[in-house]
Formats: structure tokens, C-alpha cells, sequence
């Protein structure tokens, strides 16, 4: 499968492309910036040691991707929705966006509409399938090729656009668990900024979460 991933220059969004890029998929990385882009995608190859990733402008890459990964902070959401919304028309869109409050790093932003997830499927439309997926995975893990102990919960309108970030995440080595309808996803950007509270109190850098209960497949 070719994923692009928008925003892919950043922590998590480079971290989420050099994983897929392991797991044998190919890549594309957005930026706003070519050379950026271009440079992540450089690196990312290197470290595969073969051709996986290719670096586009933002619009760019998500016309070339068979499914779209949004990897911005949430001051750049709206714009860069609006951006790549007739390249990501008919496709799933994974919004992996948190709404933290950039004057208060560590708090969440409440959005209009309800989640970051909620609000970019009702600018998209329906002719793009929006899941929420990725917020509550440290960019620590994914640098280091994954851990199973975290679970992916994936939220979403659309049954089969949710199996499709499982799937992304089980190539990651995460548990991607099915986690409801896109109002869901109020709960799980909100638990990023819990998570963030936790590893500054412990000291720690990258705590996640696990479903228990659950056996494993």
C-alpha cells in the first residue's frame, strides 16, 4: 500500500512513515515545504536501506496516497484540510491531529466541533471516510520500531474505514482496537494530554494505554 503521510516532516508523522517503510509499504511524505519533505523521505530510505519513501508538497502527497495519514499540529488542521481536500476525496483519511492548547501545552482544547476528528470529516464530507487513530502512541515508540504493549483505539463513522487503521497499526506492531464512532474520538484525543500529564509527574517519556480483556488474536 502506498500511505502518505501529511505533516510527515514532524516527530510523530516521520515516526508513523518509518514504520510503515519497515513493515515493507511505501511511503510519501508531505510537507509544506519540498526540501523538507524531500529530506525526511532521504532519511527514511537510508535507514530502510531501499526505495520505500518519496518526499511532496502536502497536496501533493495526498493525491499519491492510496490512504492519507494527517500528522499536523492542530493550529495548522483546518488549513491543511482545506489544502488536500479534492486529493482526499473518496479515500480514508486517518487523523492522528491533537487539540492541544498551544498557549497551554499540556491541556486540551475543546474544538467546536467536538473532536479533531469530527471536525475534519465535516469539512472534508462524506466522499472522505475520516477515522481518528495514532494520538496516544509516543513518537519514542515508533522511532524504535514499535510496541506491542500499547494498544491503537480507532474511531470513526465508517466500519470498514476503521478496519483500515487496524490494519495500519497491526504493521506497526500495535493492537489497533475497533473504538466506536467518530464522537469517540473526543475521548481519545483527550487521553493525549492525560498520557503527557502522566509521563511529566513520572519522569518518563513515552506511557500508553492497554485495553485488558481482550484476548489476543
Amino acid at each position: 500500500m502506498r500511505i502518505a503521510v501529511v505533516g510527515g516532516t514532524g516527530r510523530e508523522g516521520n515516526g508513523l512513515a518509518l514504520g510503515w517503510a519497515r513493515a515493507g509499504q511505501e511511503v510519501v511524505i508531505g510537507s509544506r515545504v519540498m526540501e523538507r519533505a524531500v529530506r525526511a523521505a532521504e532519511a527514511i530510505n537510508a535507514a530502510v536501506g531501499r526505495a520505500a519513501a518519496a518526499g511532496r508538497l502536502n497536496r501533493d502527497a495526498a493525491a499519491a496516497g492510496e490512504i492519507v495519514v494527517l500528522t499536523v499540529p492542530y493550529d495548522a488542521h483546518e488549513t491543511t484540510l482545506k489544502d488536500i481536500q479534492e486529493a482526499v476525496r473518496g479515500k480514508v483519511l486517518v487523523d492522528v491531529t491533537v487539540p492541544v492548547d498551544p498557549a497551554k501545552p499540556r491541556h486540551l482544547r475543546i474544538p467546536p466541533g467536538g473532536s479533531a476528528a469530527e471536525e475534519a470529516q465535516a469539512l472534508l464530507g462524506p466522499e472522505t471516510r475520516v477515522v481518528a487513530a495514532f494520538q496516544n502512541i509516543s513518537h519514542a515508540h515508533l522511532d524504535h520500531g514499535g510496541a506491542s504493549a500499547c494498544d491503537v483505539l480507532v474511531c470513526g463513522d465508517d466500519a470498514d474505514a476503521r478496519q483500515e487503521a487496524v490494519r495500519l497499526a497491526g504493521w506497526l506492531g500495535f493492537r489497533g482496537l475497533d473504538a466506536g464512532p467518530a464522537r469517540n474520538a473526543r475521548v481519545v484525543e483527550g487521553l493525549t494530554v492525560l498520557l503527557m500529564g502522566i509521563n511529566r509527574r513520572y519522569k518518563v517519556k513515552a506511557t500508553g494505554i492497554r485495553i485488558t480483556g481482550i484476548p489476543e488474536q
